[in-house]
């Protein structure tokens, strides 16, 4: 192996951190996100003739064609929460983070061309190229103390809490 060969091997190897955004950004996605499922699941609803009674049944089915699952780990320790999630396939670029104090919201999409269709797509179980997870934190975080790193398809995510403030006992004096 050459050195040009090792400085690429580093970089492949090399964590790398995805987008923080603000949370308003991330539900602008998701409500567009949202629009395209209702879409989807109108074809269905359509393709069956408008059979009416089947709506969770088309929207369940849209979504789970149009977005990717993103199974996620969320560990506690005395200072520190981690979240682990796996999005195997995207870059930093197309992955983006909002933390707020007690909530994360990832969300991620990556971009390809777009080709000329002819047919309408019935069924399709090709994974999606998209995904939004919002995840209630157990404890209260600091947002600014937020470290995110991506290696090998796992986005690793560190948040410090937030010292909890402990009640105070005042004492009440007459004037």
């Amino acid at each position: 192996m050459n050195s040009q060969q090792g400085v690429q091997a580093a970089k492949q190897q090399a964590p790398a951190s995805p987008i923080f955004v603000e949370a308003e950004k991330l539900f602008e996605q998701m409500k567009e996100f949202s629009q395209f499922v209702a879409r989807r699941a109108y074809e269905y609803f359509e393709a069956r003739g408008r059979e009416f009674g089947h709506d969770l049944e088309d929207w369940f089915r849209a979504e789970s064609e149009l977005m990717r699952r993103v199974p996620v780990e969320i560990k506690e320790a005395e200072n520190q929460i981690t979240v682990r999630a796996e999005v195997p396939g995207l870059t930093t670029d197309e992955i983006k983070v909002s933390v707020e104090p007690r909530r994360l919201v990832i969300s991620g999409k990556s971009e390809k061309a777009a080709e000329e269709k002819k047919e309408q797509t019935l069924f399709s179980e090709f994974r999606s190229n998209q995904f939004c997870r919002e995840l209630t934190m157990p404890a209260e975080v600091d947002p600014t103390k937020t470290t995110a790193v991506l290696k090998n398809g796992v986005l690793e995510l560190a948040f410090t809490k937030v010292a909890e403030s402990k009640a105070v006992t005042v004492e009440v004096k007459t004037a």
